[in-house]
Order: C-alpha cells, then structure tokens, then sequence
C-alpha cells in the first residue's frame, strides 16, 4: 500500500520514502506526494532522488494494477524512458526523496479548482473532463448554448473574491442520501473505506460541494487569471467548455 499524502495537503512537493518494489510498469513507494491520474487530472511528475544523490526521473504516475489488470492499493511512479541502470539499481527498502515537479503540479491544481468554479456556473451533470498543464476541459450534458464572456467573467468574478477551498468526507451512507452531490455521470467516486473525500468551496455561502479526490489549491484568489478559450457542440447533447491560463 502507498501512503497516498497529497490527499490531505496538496502542497507537500517532496517526502521521505521507502522504496516497495521497481520494475518496468513503475516504482512503488510506501509514501509519496506524486497524484496518480484519475478523475481527469493527469498524473504527476518529478524526480525520486537516491541515497547516493543520483536522481531518476518520474514521467508519469499512475494507479498500481495486479497481473490481472486488477487495481491495487499501491501507486507506480513511471521511470522516464533511458533510465534502466538507475531502475536496475533500485531495491526494495531503499531510502529515496520523492519530489514533484511543483511548477506543473500548481498549474493542475489551479485548473482542477477552476473546473469545480465551472460546475457552480454551469449546473449541469458533467459527461466528461480532462485536466493538463496547459488546459483543462469539462464536457457538459446539456442542449443550450453557452456564452464565453459570460464564463469566463463569471470565473473571474469567484477568482477574485477570494472564496476558501476546503477538503473533508462523508460517510457512504450520507452520499446515498444524496445522489446529487455527485456531479459526474462518467466517474463515481471511490468506495471501500466507509468514507469519501469532498471538495468545498466557499465559506458560509457555498459555491460547490461535491466528491472528488484531486489537488487543488487553498483558496480561489490562488488561480489567477484563467479564461474560456473554446466552447465547442460536440453532440446533440454535449457541450464542451474549454478552459487555459490569460
């Protein structure tokens, strides 16, 4: 099992950890602040520094699967290609530092939070999304037409009001007893563990709150100047809001 940090602080950009085992597919750690890709947001990268100093670099991060295809509980960090005596070299139980490439993490987590201001704009479910350094997407299931300005003013006007972003839970029971909090229609947050990770925004009047289990950042003032750059039809019942930094 990977100790999975960035979790509850999104803003940890190294830890110490424990190597678990290394192969081709990834590096498994006991702990580590690299997010994995799922619910959209793309995977981490970075570098894990060894003992001797020596630093391999992290491509991608993804869940870890069994032979079967099977999920785990462990998290592979994705050697970057040409690195195979540092790979070779690893051992289970050997120290290293984990440290993320900070500069594209914030930009993720800046991104991810705009998405959650769009759901508060656009109160529709949501059919599809995407979240990259460079743009982040979210497909709406819905048949009106939506204005660009008016988005993109709408953003700015919740950037700027500073409003906190808080993570917290609930129990399964308290989702089922309220289905709609789950905005999603493609992916469902996960179970198992008897709770689920929420995101809110806002303070005492509440801008969004829904499961989710990505980065973000700790209060909206943070993002900084993002825009809508592209409002496409993709279907009859499909309309895609893409968004990029000003």
């Amino acid at each position: 099992m990977t100790q999975d940090l960035f979790r509850q602080d999104a803003y940890l950009q190294e830890c110490d950890a424990t190597v678990l085992s290394a192969d081709g597919q990834g590096i498994v750690l006991d702990r580590t602040v690299f997010y994995p890709l799922g619910g959209g947001q793309a995977g981490d990268s970075g570098v894990l520094v060894l003992a001797d100093g020596r630093t391999l670099a992290i491509a991608d991060t993804r869940k870890a699967k069994d032979e079967q295809g099977q999920p785990t509980d462990g998290i592979w960090h994705v050697p970057a290609p040409g690195q195979e005596d540092l790979l070779a070299a690893l051992r289970p139980g050997q120290p290293v530092v984990a440290r993320i490439a900070w500069d594209r993490r914030h930009r993720l987590m800046r991104f991810h939070t705009t998405t959650h201001l769009l759901c508060h704009l656009v109160p529709q479910l949501v059919n599809g999304c995407s979240i990259t350094p460079d743009y982040a997407r979210l497909d709406f299931n819905m048949t009106d037409a939506l204005d660009k300005e008016q988005l993109t003013d709408g953003i700015a006007r919740l950037v700027a009001a500073g409003l906190p972003v808080a993570v917290g839970s609930i129990t399964d029971e308290e989702l089922d007893a309220n289905p709609a909090l789950v905005k999603s229609m493609s992916v469902q947050p996960p179970r198992g563990t008897g709770r689920i990770r929420t995101i809110r925004v806002g303070g005492q009047e509440l801008v969004d709150f829904q499961p989710c289990g990505g980065t973000h950042v700790a209060n909206t003032s943070e993002i900084g100047a993002v825009v809508v750059t592209k409002i496409e039809k993709k279907s009859a019942t499909t309309r895609r809001v893409v968004l990029g930094f000003a």
